[in-house]
């Protein structure tokens, strides 16, 4: 086996930051130093890695990706090979993606089978999020084998878009989720709300860019956030993930549920909810870049999220990447309602994080890493595997160099789209090293692995099951 001592780093775990090393031994990590403690006899072959005093991260773990996805007509050019490869660059080593929705009536294992083979193209580890568009007596037996025989112990579903799931439907699928220990991960708005709002803009002419905001309101997804967190409660508590988070009034629905004691609820945020705003869509030109479901809201909803974030009332900041090209697919032209919707930010979440978060202020370091890598493992069954900086773990690493100061262009990225809403940006902070089980993957701003290295991650299921 291949032994590699990261030396001198400021080592970030979920509990704390300290100045040591790290020692490893093929895909794993065998021990720690505190700086002072007397370091082990390494054999001459032995690779060391002088960190400098750069901060040392636990590899990021995304949980929420959708790959090589479509959205009506318009199919992403962003492959598990491009996407990987920007998620490994920017510092992230598990990805798991939500499965699409398929054809109508098909059994639950049918969008799996499909990913199993583009997937096999990853340079990281990855996991899937079945896709839940219908309930019925075989999907629900269905969830069982899944979680059986392939190792997923996720469920993806939706409250807004054709494969929406009614009220009755999505009952039935938190009942047997808390019988399983699976984790069902939802995305709020109200349908019904949101395509009336629609309907009446469309009719007064009010139908670029600057309107769109105006049909999906933050009390859409409040709504559903509050009815989804009954509907699990209602079904014993079931695990319930509440995705792409995007305004205060969802996250008072959050606070309201565990202010009577609620357990087994968890939530998520997106870069672009952090980092942007919905003046953006007042550019009819460059405003489908921005267009994503939900939309960007104000700054005080990101002033929210952000110390939702710092209280642990947010769980995880997931990259919710779905990317498609600006020039050919983000301007469909006569409507909002033929946008794509979707944001690349595989590539920069960490990144971001890490300037915008951790050196403005806003998290430390041990917050970010629970918010980044350590609770998208633990929720998602991949714990202690994944996550975090600790002995018998997955050897997955990032260095940070903090005294790299740069602006955001696209043309320095990797993932596979013509633009980044993050353009211009000044950050300050690059990922110089990635490790993925013990493998340098990605030094500077280069990809130096291999397609295919990723492996399927098999997930336990919640204890008790």
């Amino acid at each position: 086996m291949s032994i590699k001592l990261i030396r001198n780093a400021h080592i970030a775990t979920s509990a704390e930051v300290f100045h040591g090393s790290v020692l490893i031994d093929g895909e794993k990590i065998v021990q720690l130093f505190r700086t002072g403690e007397v370091l082990p006899l390494l054999p001459v072959n032995a690779e060391i890695f002088e960190a400098q005093g750069k901060y040392l991260l636990p590899g990021g773990v995304d949980p929420h990706t959708r790959l090589g996805q479509s959205a009506g007509a318009a199919h992403s050019p962003e492959d598990f090979y491009t996407g990987s490869v920007a998620a490994a660059c920017g510092g992230t080593t598990t990805i798991i993606q939500q499965l699409a929705f398929g054809p109508a009536g098909v059994p639950l294992s049918f969008q799996l089978s499909v990913a199993k083979k583009p997937a096999r193209a990853a340079v990281i580890d990855y996991g899937f999020h079945a896709a839940l568009q219908r309930v019925d007596d075989d999907v629900l037996r269905d969830m069982e084998t899944l979680r059986d025989r392939e190792g997923i112990t996720s469920l993806g579903a939706t409250l807004a878009g054709p494969q929406r799931l009614n009220d009755a439907d999505l009952l039935q699928a938190l009942v047997r989720a808390q019988q399983l220990g699976l984790t069902l991960c939802l995305h709020c708005e109200n349908e019904a709300a949101t395509a009336l709002l629609a309907r009446q803009l469309a009719q007064a002419g009010h139908t670029d860019t600057r309107y769109f905001a105006r049909s999906r309101p933050p009390q859409a997804e409040a709504e559903a956030v509050f009815r989804a967190l009954m509907l699990a409660k209602m079904a014993g508590e079931a695990r319930l993930y509440v995705q792409t988070l995007s305004s205060a009034l969802g996250l008072n629905a959050l606070h309201l549920a565990r202010s009577t004691g609620q357990r087994n609820i968890f939530a998520e945020t997106t870069p672009p909810y952090l980092f942007l705003d919905a003046v953006l869509y007042n550019n009819p030109a460059d405003g489908p870049k921005y267009l994503a479901a939900p939309p960007l809201r104000t700054e005080a909803d990101r002033d929210a999220l952000w110390s939702g974030l710092a209280a642990a009332d947010i769980d995880t900041v997931a990259s919710g990447h779905l990317a498609f090209r600006f020039a050919t697919q983000k301007q469909q032209g006569g409507s909002f309602a033929h946008i794509p919707p979707g944001m690349p930010s595989a590539e920069l979440r960490l990144p971001l994080m890490f300037s915008e978060g951790f050196m403005k202020g806003w998290l430390s370091l041990p917050q970010l890493v629970r918010a980044c890598c350590t609770r998208p493992a633990q929720i998602f069954g991949i714990a202690p595997q994944k996550g975090d900086i600790a002995p018998g773990a997955d050897a997955d690493l990032v260095l940070f160099d903090p005294a790299v100061s740069w602006t955001v262009a696209q043309s320095q990225l990797h993932e596979n789209v013509d633009y980044t809403p993050y353009e211009g940006m000044r950050l300050t902070g690059w990922p110089m090293l990635t490790f993925s089980r013990g493998e340098v993957i990605a030094a500077g701003r280069q990809f130096i692995g291999a397609a295919g290295r990723g492996r399927t991650l098999k997930r336990t299921a919640a204890p008790g099951a």
